[in-house]
């Protein structure tokens, strides 16, 4: 039996911009492109989550209130 989780593959198309971006963010956290959306998609679903349960989602200073509010629609 294979312990190994099933794998979907997934073409994705960016503009040459949002491409650099994407390595530039890879090589900052030492991962790959992969990794670096697959914790865009955790982060977004926290942020969802807190939307649901009329929570706020954002950033704030060291031991300070929100400074900056992260919104969705």
């Amino acid at each position: 039996m294979n312990d190994q989780k099933e794998m979907i593959h997934f073409n994705l198309d960016l503009s040459p911009e949002l491409n650099d971006t994407l390595e530039q963010m890879a090589k900052k956290i030492g991962g790959s492109k992969t990794d670096v959306l697959r914790q865009a998609i955790a982060l977004m679903q926290i942020l969802v989550t807190a939307k649901e349960q009329g929570r706020k989602f954002g950033i704030a200073e060291e031991n300070q209130p929100l400074a900056t509010e992260i919104l969705i629609p």
